[in-house]
């Protein structure tokens, strides 16, 4: 993920450049639960936003004016994270609100979602946060109308405990396993089917990081040689996206 980790603005401030820097590293686990947010029938989140740095080059003897602003609607191929520009800009003038835009990572500075009031990630709100006066953090979280809890504890998965070993796989990846093995064998031709841009199950399951649905797949003759149109197995989108649990899988 390092070569990921490049910032765009705020590098005088060291603890939003971490917030950046810890934003950049888990974004995986948000994708990872936002792409079984997009299967369950009823939802679990209320809010799902990233936030992006935006830059505008206006003059070749100034610094690019930069603004962070938040996305919806977020897809995420391993590479590049879009969505729709869901603020109004300041003095941008590149983009406007409503825009589908589609950004490599390390534009990313944050990412939030949020089920029954609590928020989960949200790492330069916490460090905004963190700065604030007690009855100031109070009157920010009432008018957001969320519980951003301590800003020292900050969750990143959603009905999981927060061990590290906690975070390798997803319950309803688990959960779902009998169900997928049971909706490939009636439909074989899944595994080989292709969306436009060449990712076939496989390859998405291990973007979002699902071993258990990773090893069904493959079980039942996934081809783990098949390739996107750019190029990439889904042993290359692993490392890519960080599945360290995922990859031995992939080079057997």
């Amino acid at each position: 993920m390092a070569d990921k980790l490049t910032f765009f603005s705020e590098a005088d401030n060291p603890q939003m450049v971490e917030a950046f820097h810890k934003a950049q590293e888990t974004f995986k686990y948000f994708w990872r639960e936002l792409s079984w947010e997009h299967r369950r029938i009823v939802p679990a989140l209320d809010l799902a936003f990233v936030k992006v740095a935006f830059l505008e080059n206006v003059s070749y003897q100034t610094a690019p004016i930069v603004e962070h602003m938040w996305i919806n609607n977020v897809a995420f191929d391993g590479y590049s994270v879009s969505g729709v520009l869901v603020n109004d800009p300041i003095e941008l003038s590149n983009v406007k609100n409503g825009d589908l835009v589609e950004v490599p990572l390390n534009q990313i500075s944050d990412w939030l979602f949020t089920s029954g009031g609590k928020t989960y990630g949200g790492f330069t709100i916490q460090a905004l946060r963190s700065g604030m006066e007690a009855q100031e953090r109070k009157e920010h979280d009432e008018a957001w109308g969320l519980d951003f809890g301590d800003y020292n504890d900050i969750s990143i998965v959603f009905e999981q405990k927060k061990q590290p070993e906690n975070l390798i796989e997803h319950p309803m990846s688990i959960n779902m396993k009998d169900k997928l093995a049971t909706f490939i064998r009636e439909q074989p031709e899944q595994l080989i089917q292709q969306d436009g841009a060449g990712y076939t199950i496989l390859h998405r399951e291990t973007v979002a990081g699902n071993r258990s649905s990773v090893e069904v797949l493959l079980q039942l003759g996934a081809d783990k040689n098949l390739k996107t149109d750019k190029g990439d197995s889904p042993l290359d989108l692993a490392k890519q996206v960080g599945w360290e649990q995922i990859i031995p899988l992939l080079e057997n």
